[in-house]
């Protein structure tokens, strides 16, 4: 409920703006008062009114011109709520007077002897009472005390004949009056119900403005929260992928120590629980890299069955673990798409069909349809609920998962495999039903069937006793000793002769003594500098291009951007023994111009 005083305050607000109209309404009158005036002195002047008829004409102009100079003087000014109620009873005032001036044509110009000075002095002041109402009816009480003085004085004149016919017009005058104010209400009211509204559109659109404000607020507090999540999200995989990154070196260099068979036991474990922490921080850093945009897909021809047989033979092992039947139908189709990222996308719909499955199985399989061929992953698992459809698109959203069970991965999977089919144009859909099993299905353009001498999926992983030595002076940079201690261990192990430094300036003095062969530089390094940065100085220094890696344990999106934007070849934090090995094998035969690719920086996990 409104309060006294603000209900008094919105009424006085309302009175404010009546009065405003009315005094805008003032300076339309004064010309034709002025003329009016005139016509009447000249048409009207007898021997009997030659001093009576000029007074009034005097008196009714100059009323007006104060009237008008008056209200130019008071909308210069701010009209309040309390001023308006001082305002009125001041125009109440000056229009009695001015309607008393008009009024006093009767005594002054009426002549009862002469039909047409009657008729024209009726007329004149009908006319003038009749134009009053549409200035001055925005406040009803200014137009009414000017009606009571114009016709109650042209009244009085025409009951004061004491003839019938002009007692007839007397009370004729009275009726105008009564009828006229009516209409004044009517017009009055229609001018309060305007202001009103406006005041309503004003009040809105202030709400709307305040409610844009708030949402916009809340947005940018949103956005700040998203973005704190995301350094959050960022700082912590780095700190994270650092010591699980040097725990998989020692791994290695332990594994190539003479160990007994429970010793190996213990390490395989130990490897197991690195591998699967390697590949969370993996599945996150998918993520990033498509938030960060940086993975360009490289679209080609390619057969599609030697990729459905890769996934089997990596995948089905983990769905007969779990007493389920994995199946593949071959397929002769060949696809136009990245196939690396093409490979990702189905390898997260898949171990998503085998993490949610219990009994039954999963079913991999292609058709050909309108011209284009549907992939489709199909398991007899748990369902997905109508509502739900549209969620598990979103990131670390599970179902069936409230404990955050980590074999159940972080809910990135089927994110991932969205943003990879945005990113390729193809078209990711799902059709479920709770209880019965899902079907994912993937659109991809057909192609010719490429050569058989293209390029193979993936280069085999290299047995630690295949591996050639790599008799080369390599420079390590990273400001975590942890890593430059594992590094150094590993590369000495393969046969190199390994130098560490924990930032630019210790590796320029090395590098001036001690010239690398190769430099494996960390990007992020102390002082906000990179490891960009360093390459590009001990290049400089030693006056042609050394073959060179990064590795970064950052996902923040600006900093891969940055890093991808090197051009020199990335690697990210963990990185395994067989894939630093064949890096630097690549590197070492292609010099500085060697990169990877979208497919080749996205890890299959």
């Amino acid at each position: 409920m409104a309060r006294p005083g603000a209900a008094r305050r919105a009424e006085g607000l309302v009175r404010a703006e009546q009065v405003r109209l009315l005094l805008g309404n003032m300076g339309s009158s004064l010309l034709p008062t002025i003329v009016v005036a005139s016509l009447l002195l000249y048409a009207l002047a007898t021997p009997a009114n030659t001093r009576g008829l000029p007074l009034w004409c005097a008196a009714v102009i100059g009323s007006k011109c104060f009237a008008c100079w008056d209200a130019r003087r008071i909308l210069r000014g701010r009209i309040g709520p309390w001023r308006a109620y001082r305002l009125e009873r001041w125009l109440i005032l000056l229009n009695a007077i001015d309607g008393a001036a008009w009024g006093a044509l009767a005594w002054t110009g009426f002549d009862p002897g002469s039909t047409a000075n009657s008729i024209l002095v009726v007329a004149v002041l009908s006319g003038i009472v009749g134009n009053a109402m549409s200035m001055l009816s925005p406040v009803l009480p200014v137009f009414a005390i000017f009606c009571v003085f114009e016709l109650g004085a042209l009244s009085l004149k025409a009951w004061s004949l004491d003839e019938l016919q002009f007692r007839t017009l007397s009370l004729a005058v009275v009726v105008y009056f009564f009828s006229l104010l009516s209409q004044g209400r009517n017009s009055a009211r229609a001018a309060r119900a305007a202001i009103q509204l406006k005041f309503d559109n004003i009040g809105l659109i202030r709400q709307l403005r305040i409610e844009s404000d708030k949402t916009r607020h809340a947005l940018h507090a949103a956005e700040q929260a998203n973005l704190a999540k995301s350094r959050f999200l960022a700082a912590a995989s780095h700190d994270l992928r650092q010591p699980i990154h040097a725990q998989g070196l020692f791994l290695e260099v332990l594994a190539r120590s003479p160990l007994n068979d429970s010793q190996r036991t213990v390490l395989a474990s130990a490897r197991a629980a690195s591998e699967a922490s390697a590949g969370m921080l993996h599945t996150l850093l998918d993520f990033s890299r498509i938030e960060a945009g940086v993975i360009e897909a490289q679209l080609e021809g390619f057969a599609l069955q030697p990729l459905l047989a890769k996934l089997e033979s990596e995948l089905a092992p983990q769905a007969n673990a779990k007493g389920l039947v994995y199946r593949t139908r071959d397929s002769g189709l060949a696809l136009r798409s990245d196939r690396g990222l093409l490979e990702l996308i189905v390898r997260n719909l898949v171990t998503n069909a085998v993490r949610y499955t219990e009994r039954g199985g999963v079913l991999v399989a292609c058709r050909k349809r309108a011209g284009h061929a549907v992939l489709e992953v199909w398991d007899s698992g748990i369902g997905i609920a109508p509502e739900q459809q549209e969620e598990i698109f979103r990131e670390f959203h599970q179902l069936g998962n409230p404990e955050r069970d980590r074999q159940k991965g972080l809910g990135l999977g089927l994110s991932i495999a969205r943003g990879l089919a945005q990113l390729l144009g193809h078209e990711l859909t799902v059709a479920s039903r709770p209880g019965r099993g899902s079907v994912f299905r993937l659109a991809v353009p057909l192609a010719a069937m490429p050569a058989l001498s293209g390029a193979p999926l993936a280069a085999p992983a290299l047995d630690a006793p295949a591996r050639r030595a790599l008799p080369l002076r390599v420079l390590v940079i990273d400001d975590d000793a942890i890593v430059r201690i594992s590094m150094q261990e590993l590369l000495a192990g393969w046969g190199c002769d390994c130098q560490v430094a924990d930032g630019i300036e210790p590796a320029l003095a090395l590098a001036a003594t001690w010239l690398p062969d190769m430099i494996i530089s960390d990007y992020r390094l102390r002082e906000q500098r990179t490891g960009a940065e360093a390459i590009a100085m001990l290049r400089a220094q030693a006056g042609h291009a050394i073959p060179a890696l990064l590795i970064t344990g950052d996902t923040a999106p600006a900093r891969l951007r940055e890093a991808r934007a090197s051009g020199v070849p990335l690697l990210h934090k963990p990185t395994s023994p067989e894939q630093l090995y064949r890096s630097m094998e690549q590197v070492r035969g292609r010099g500085h111009h060697a990169n990877t690719d979208s497919a080749n920086e996205l890890h299959c996990h």
